[in-house]
């Protein structure tokens, strides 16, 4: 079993859906101004990533990058990011029974940037988005805008999307292949006291194409897929300490037969002298896709064959790690420091652990072999 690219540590999202769920950011106590920024800023960010498994050192990542936001002629901004993801090293091996460590080495480079015109009680943002690899290349485009009451109180938000993939992998198991996405998204944030905000959103993607790995022995997938996310997210603003409390919980289901569930928790305490501290906490859990197998290897055939494999037969079927039954959780901790009125850093810090033995409600896949990650991210911005 090969596996080319697993930096990630869930299915890589469409492009398209990105750039919306980056317009719907809840902020910390106030409902989003509909105004330009003030100032303009400018931060540079690196992240180093690591995976490990018994003992063993696996996919290692560096990303730079680099985001600019500023006000244009009053009533506009412009805002733009660019990222680059060196990855190297061992692919992980996802399953106790096959080793899959086949070693690689890619690059990612991609880029976005977004308009937005700020209206009296509301706004209008147009985004576009590429990102290509050696063997991969997506473009998106994305339509959002917000709606107020008129006492600010209430915040609608609707956006579409889309995104256009090609993907060529060097293998040559197929060639010139490509996926389409459709998004669309649907949310409302409320002020429900001078301490608490709340916002619930609904999105729905709806993707055709070339959707298996081809890089995975017998992963044959459906040519279309169906996705909705339902998110819901509480803020709430502690007046003893003057820290903020952020919860969420994310609800996710698809029609390769995935159900999920992601309930995240982080607190944000400022400190004297510009010090802020954020630590969290996230759990993971997710039920297998319908046609998902957990790989057992076969000394006569040399092979993990799928159970009831018939050579040449269409039968859906995959041992992808990412659509088996599995649970996860993620701790982090994030410091800031204010250095003054113009500069600022920050430092974060996650460590991730996968089992299948931590699904919710139900056992996951047995054969899942238990996967660790860790993260570190610096930045520094500038405002002017």
């Amino acid at each position: 079993m090969n596996t080319k690219h697993s930096a990630e540590l869930s299915e890589r999202p469409p492009l398209g859906s990105a750039l919306l769920a980056a317009a719907l950011l809840l902020p910390g106590l106030a409902v989003h101004a509909e105004e330009p920024p003030e100032r303009a800023s400018l931060s540079v960010k690196y992240l180093n990533y690591e995976e490990s498994q018994s003992g063993l050192d696996r996919v290692h990542v560096a990303a730079p990058s680099v985001a600019l936001v500023t006000p244009v002629a009053g009533d506009w901004s412009l805002s733009g990011t660019l990222t680059s993801d060196h990855v190297s090293g061992a692919s992980p091996r996802y399953h106790t029974a096959v080793s899959g460590a086949s070693r690689m080495k890619d690059m990612r480079r991609a880029g976005d940037v977004a308009v937005t015109r700020y209206l009296p009680r509301g706004s209008v943002t147009v985004g576009a988005a590429y990102s290509t690899e050696h063997d991969y290349v997506s473009r998106a485009l994305s339509l959002t805008g917000t709606v107020s009451s008129i006492d600010k109180n209430t915040t609608w938000s609707f956006g579409v999307g889309g995104s256009d993939d090609a993907i060529d992998p060097v293998n040559n198991i197929v060639s010139g292949e490509g996926r389409q996405t459709v998004n669309v998204m649907l949310g409302v944030t409320q002020v429900l006291s001078p301490r608490d905000i709340a916002q619930l959103t609904l999105t729905r993607n709806h993707g055709h194409g070339y959707f298996s790995d081809p890089y995975k022995a017998f992963d044959n997938r459906p040519r279309e897929r169906n996705q909705n996310t339902l998110l819901a997210r509480w803020n709430h603003h502690h007046d003893g300490s003057g820290g903020t409390s952020r919860l969420s919980y994310r609800y996710y289901t698809d029609s390769f037969g995935i159900r999920a569930h992601t309930l995240g928790a982080e607190y944000v305490q400022p400190l004297s002298q510009g010090w802020r501290v954020t630590p969290s906490v996230r759990y993971y859990s997710q039920r297998a896709a319908s046609f998902y197998y957990d790989p057992v290897y076969d000394a006569r055939l040399g092979e993990p064959f799928p159970p009831g494999y018939v050579f040449g037969g269409t039968r859906f079927s995959s041992a992808d790690q990412r659509l088996s039954g599995f649970g996860a959780v993620t701790l982090g901790f994030k410091v800031a420091k204010e250095l003054n009125r113009d500069w600022s850093v920050d430092l974060k810090v996650e460590a991730y652990q996968q089992r299948g033995a931590w699904r919710a409600f139900n056992s996951g896949s047995p054969g899942l072999d238990a996967m660790r990650a860790r993260s570190i991210q610096l930045g520094l911005t500038r405002q002017w």
